[in-house]
């Protein structure tokens, strides 16, 4: 996938290009630009074998990369609005994407709505004359609601607009956005693409209709991603599914059983039969990735605190779809429609590959230290 060994002397991986300068025959080919590779920012025989991969992998007409997830946010957002647009973006969406909308692009001019990712079809009734993107995310950043991506592209369609999907909790080996009508299929490949935490990339895929659009933009921001970073990210493509397969047996799991523990009131995984949009989940999705949230039954900043303290496997740290456990306490300050009503703070999980027992071990210490506290 990416790549044909017969391609570079039968090596399996292709070599890691480095170019900014790229070299033509004579002044005719330099003129005219004819040659497949013209400079570094353009393309190398390293980006596009994850861009081939990517392409396979997502049945998109072409993909660009990008140094960052939030990257892969931006740039397609620069690409298909501009002053006097209207955007609606789902009220679940990742916080740097919100920020980005809230000062950017009002800055640009851009009218900013966002939108209860349960609306479904209803998002028609949100459309203006000059709506240009809807963009979902789903499951929800942090709060994992689902959202009915094939009834909102049809709508948003209908009212002329490009649709946009953050897919980066299920990747396309879970699900395919542009199977389901989205046009533009946005991933942090930071995650689980590249695996190992130690790396930053974004991908960004697009259907014929709106490829161009976005290479021109890509080429035009000249915000390329770095080649070393590229091949890692290749390589940890090698491993995703098997990875996710890991990651997903653990979590649903360790979901299922957190579900019955006493100091949890909620537990947020689409694949759960508890949850609100799991008829969606099941409908539209082949998986589900590592990361879930669990609603405390009660209490606030100490308690989350004492609980998150207490682990010992799981590191406190941002991200996620790497190697290792992860948790977070969740922020919802920034939302206007999906608030929800929790009972108590809401932490998220990042199920690693680390042992499923012993896992479930530190959940225990840490739901233990969390039901000590009164706060």
């Amino acid at each position: 996938m990416g790549n044909d060994p017969r391609d570079f002397h039968g090596f399996v991986n292709p070599p890691v290009v480095h170019a900014s300068t790229v070299l033509f025959p004579d002044a005719a080919t330099m003129a005219l630009r004819n040659q497949k590779y013209t400079y570094g920012t353009r393309g190398t025989p390293t980006t596009d074998a994850l861009c081939a991969a990517i392409d396979e992998l997502e049945g998109s007409a072409g993909t660009i990369l990008v140094p960052s997830g939030l990257a892969a946010v931006t740039v397609p957002l620069l690409a298909f609005l501009s002053a006097g647009d209207h955007a609606l973006i789902v009220d679940s969406v990742y916080h740097p994407t919100r920020r980005f909308a809230d000062t950017m692009l009002k800055r640009l001019g851009v009218e900013i709505t966002y939108y209860d990712p349960h609306v479904g079809a209803g998002i028609a009734a949100l459309m203006k004359p000059n709506t240009k993107v809807v963009f979902t995310e789903a499951p929800g950043s942090n709060t994992f609601e689902m959202q009915d991506i094939p009834a909102i592209a049809e709508a948003a369609h209908a009212g002329g607009a490009v649709v946009m999907m953050d897919n980066t909790w299920a990747t396309p080996l879970y699900f395919r956005p542009l199977d389901h009508g989205v046009d533009v299929s946005i991933h942090a490949a930071t995650k689980y693409p590249a695996g190992h935490s130690d790396v930053l990339l974004g991908t960004v895929s697009a259907n014929t209709a709106c490829w161009e659009p976005l290479h021109e933009t890509f080429l035009t921001l000249g915000c390329c991603a770095a080649p070393d970073d590229v091949y890692q990210v290749l390589r940890g493509l090698r491993t995703m599914g098997v990875r996710l397969d890991r990651h997903q047996k653990s979590a649903l799991s360790l979901a299922r059983w957190l579900e019955g523990q006493p100091g949890v009131s909620q537990v947020l995984h689409p694949a759960l039969e508890s949850h609100p949009g799991h008829a969606i989940w099941k409908r539209d999705f082949s998986g589900a990735s590592g990361i879930f949230s669990i609603v405390l039954d009660g209490g606030g900043t100490k308690k989350a605190h004492a609980f998150l303290d207490a682990l010992n496997i799981f590191g406190l740290g941002y991200s996620w779809g790497g190697y290792e456990c992860l948790a977070v306490r969740v922020w919802l300050g920034d939302r206007t429609v999906a608030k929800g009503d929790y009972e108590g703070p809401v932490l998220r999980l990042q199920i690693g590959l680390e042992d499923v027992e012993d896992i479930q071990a530190d959940l225990t210490r840490a739901l233990a230290a969390a039901a000590k506290v009164e706060d």
